[in-house]
């Protein structure tokens, strides 16, 4: 049999090219994505880049640990704290002492992500001069690269500076050094700082004081702005290709089954020529099976190599585009290799099995067979199959919904499960098929002329080839409306809580992380007009859930009057004007969530508190934290403006007095309009990137399949289209029909597919009402015009151009043709 399957590739392999190909591409990508993650696993950690020069750093507390009985839990403050005080009165008993501040600067013609710095840090990097001096006056700076050269007088929010001097850029930030007076003044907050004295001494120093850590060595990146962007990034990026690989396995699976089991639909007449010569049917299935094999080998090891020379150009690009760190590169790694060598074999493997147990079970009596009408386009077990799936989705979906709702929303969730769907509804696409065919044809069937009967009749008949033609247009549209219209959904959402909780007339924000000092407030305050002034700030508090688990919850904070004047809480227990200092409002996650009950929290700078529950939210689309007051978010920057007006204000007026108050300091004056638009939040970059490449595999494998079902469909099709030349159809005519079959079966797939995503989406505006969040679906119409347009060109081209050939031959010859 090894020889007859040999025999078979050779003289049938137009219809193994589709499954060459896919598995190609699918190792490769499985190739690619490993020699990632192997390179990402073993990446070295980013050295010292501000302080690589420095001897000590003493950094102050900025984690928050509470011990559990199944050990120590920690998590990162969003108040650090600084050096206290004795500390570094003793530090500077050992040697000199530079406290380091930064500070985000924004000046006219300057990059967006300048950074401040006292002047004394630069050396620590370290920083030299390439033009002019150091800083000696309030208004003198040094700037790194050559945005600006000395003598340039630059407007920025702390006043307008004159730069004296230059530094070359060092790659990791754009600074700007003050005087090291007036960098406290804009920065009166130090956390941490650089000693020139043994290390040994410094930790003796400061024995006792907790949380207070001393870095030394590759220890000091500790110390660098965001240290762990590397490893998040890494961790994103793994994420996106693991997401990729994913996709890559379950599409080539269902491309290469899809892709078999047409083929042995198509060779029923040959088994049953084998099956008469004396074949039995472990004979036929162990010959599919090694056809299968044979392919699988030679498309893994060809997809290898394409993977090999694939990885260094994908890596480029994510390195160009951001998603991966500036200096990573791929490594010497040979297991990638191993697994997605070994893995192709078994897609081809299970993308076999059910297409030869069908192929074994051909009788020799379908030799004789000459009609293409799909008798019994389903078996049993294909039916139980897709019911089966079908009812675990349904039933997931629905304990899901009644469980945690809010599970539902998250990426891992909506990206794999369309999966589950998809697989479902193509198993069950045998029995859709033929009703959508005479749904879709109804129209074009009762036109003049008998295209549009011939159209309907031959797609609703051949449901076989109707239902492999159409599954690859099923995942992709599924897909690309599944994965896009959550996000966009969710986006949405998340946009509806901003424009339903906000209820200020203006929203004031500062130009930097700093936020607004007390002068600005001041004036913000005296503002003609300004009835309420609600000032708030971004913090956290930390809560030990079940007693095991340290969990953050985003907080804000703001007095509590001012808050319930601007802002619609949306709750589900007690009031907010019942917040005070010793009170938190909660949302409906928390373990505790009863008004009146106690909670005990950590701050965000790791104060230890026990609060009284005043108010409960709902829980939302997540983005719910919790309310504190002011004196329980000690060192949070003011960050929020809100500012309701009086009745019959003068709005214009109000606006450019809010506006002529932050000029000092920089920031932001929108509408309460205004403000939901620019608030309204997109997905993270790197999560857009990694589903247009998944689209990008889905398309590309769906124009694969495409082709080859349609080449394959066609060149069995010869004999038929004999007979409707013979009956008098000219050539364009028949061209023309095997063009509108094509685009009636991709239109067939294409509601497949909206159906699935209309599932899928339907589930998150469930999760989402369940959660107190009425939002419209958001479904990416254009996207999906795109991809059903793509498929429906991809499937014309592939249903005419081997039928125009085909035709190129008389009638009679067509007719005389044999499989």
């Amino acid at each position: 049999m090894l020889t007859t399957a040999l025999s078979t590739l050779r003289t049938r392999w137009v219809t193994f090219a589709g499954s060459f190909v896919a598995l190609s591409l699918g190792v490769a990508l499985i190739a690619v994505m490993g020699l990632a993650l192997a390179s990402s696993l073993d990446a070295p950690d980013r050295g010292p880049e501000r302080f690589a020069a420095a001897p000590v750093v003493v950094k102050g507390p900025d984690t928050v640990r509470v011990s559990t009985p199944i050990g120590v839990r920690g998590q990162k403050l969003a108040q650090p704290r600084a050096v206290p005080d004795d500390v570094v009165a003793k530090l500077r008993d050992l040697g000199t002492v530079v406290e380091d501040r930064s500070f985000a600067v924004r000046a006219e013609g300057g990059p967006a992500d300048l950074v401040g710095h006292p002047w004394s840090t630069a050396a620590f990097a370290p920083y030299e001069l390439d033009a002019g001096r150091a800083p000696e006056a309030v208004d003198e700076v040094v700037v790194s690269g050559d945005w600006a050269r000395p003598g340039t007088r630059v407007r920025t929010d702390g006043g307008t500076v004159r730069v004296v001097g230059t530094v070359a850029g060092l790659g990791f930030e754009n600074a700007v050094f003050h005087t090291d007076a007036r960098a406290a003044e804009l920065a009166p907050r130090s956390l941490q700082l650089v000693v020139d004295a043994d290390a040994a001494a410094v930790r003796e120093a400061v024995r006792g004081s907790e949380g207070v850590q001393v870095l030394t060595g590759n220890a000091r990146r500790y110390a660098d702005a965001d240290p762990d962007r590397d490893t998040e990034a890494l961790t994103a990026m793994n994420a996106m290709f693991g997401t990729a690989g994913g996709v890559t396995g379950f599409v080539s699976v269902f491309v290469v089954a899809s892709t078999f089991a047409f083929a042995v639909a198509r060779r029923r007449r040959e088994f049953g020529l084998l099956r008469t010569a004396g074949a039995t049917p472990g004979q036929i299935r162990r010959m599919v099976v090694h056809e299968a094999l044979a392919v699988g080998a030679l498309a893994s090891a060809a997809g290898c190599a394409l993977g090999s020379q694939a990885a260094p150009v994908l890596v480029e690009w994510a390195v160009d585009e951001n998603l991966a760190p500036r200096w990573f590169t791929l490594g010497d790694h040979t297991w990638p290799y191993h697994t997605a060598f070994w893995t192709g074999l078994l897609v081809a493997l299970c993308g076999v099995l059910a297409a030869s147990w069908r192929a074994g079970r051909t009788g020799p009596a379908e030799a004789l067979r000459e009609a293409s009408v799909d008798a019994r386009p389903m078996t049993r077990g294909r039916l139980l199959c897709g019911a089966a799936l079908l009812v675990t989705a349904a039933v997931t979906l629905a304990l899901a919904l009644m469980t945690d709702p809010g599970d539902l929303l998250g990426r891992k969730t909506y990206v794999t499960r369309p999966m589950l769907l998809i697989t479902a509804v193509a198993l069950l696409a045998p029995v859709l098929v033929r009703p959508l065919v005479r749904l879709i044809a109804w129209l074009p069937a009762r036109l003049p002329g008998a295209g549009g009967t011939l159209v309907r009749e031959n797609a609703a008949t051949g449901v076989r080839r109707t239902a492999a033609v159409a599954a690859p247009v099923l995942v992709t549209v599924a897909l690309a409306g599944s994965l896009l219209g959550a996000t966009a959904t969710l986006d949405g959402a998340k946009a509806t809580e901003v424009r339903e909780r906000t209820a200020a007339d203006f929203v004031v924000a500062p130009a930097g992380d700093a936020g607004f000092d007390e002068a600005t407030l001041r004036r913000l305050r005296a503002v003609p007009g300004v009835e309420v002034f609600s000032a708030s700030s971004s913090s956290a508090v930390y809560v030990l859930e079940e007693g095991m688990a340290l969990v953050r919850s985003d907080a804000r904070a703001a007095e509590p009057g001012p808050l319930a004047a601007t802002t619609r809480l949306p709750l589900a227990a007690g009031k907010a004007d019942d917040l005070d200092d010793d009170s938190i409002i909660v949302n409906e996650e928390w373990e505790k969530r009863t008004v009146g009950e106690r909670v005990d929290v950590w701050l965000g700078d790791g104060t230890r508190k026990s609060l009284r529950i005043a108010a409960v939210m709902t829980v939302g689309t997540g983005d719910n934290g919790v309310y504190v007051t002011p004196r329980n978010a000690p060192a949070a920057p003011v960050d929020r403006v809100d500012v309701r007006l009086a009745h019959g204000a003068d709005a214009s007026a109000a606006a450019a007095g809010l506006r002529r108050a932050v000029r000092a300091s920089g920031g932001e004056v929108l509408t309460g309009e205004a403000w939901v638009r620019a608030a309204r939040p997109e997905s993270d970059r790197r999560t857009r990137a990694g589903f247009f490449l998944v689209l990008g595999i889905a398309l590309l494998y769906t124009g694969i399949s495409l082709a080859n079902t349609m080449v394959m469909a066609t060149s069995d099709r010869v004999r038929e289209l004999a007979a409707l030349r013979l009956a008098g159809a000219t050539r364009w005519q028949v061209l023309r029909l095997v063009g509108a079959e094509a685009l009636t079966v991709v239109v067939v797939g294409g509601l497949l597919g909206a159906l699935v995503a209309g599932l899928d989406l339907a589930g998150m505006w469930g999760a989402l009402g369940l959660l107190s969040v009425w939002t419209p679906i958001e479904v990416p119409w254009t996207t999906l015009g795109a991809v059903l347009g793509t498929c429906a060109v991809l499937a014309v081209i592939s249903a005419v151009v081997p039928a125009g050939l085909a035709l190129r031959r008389g009638a009679v010859e067509l007719a005389g043709t044999r499989e």
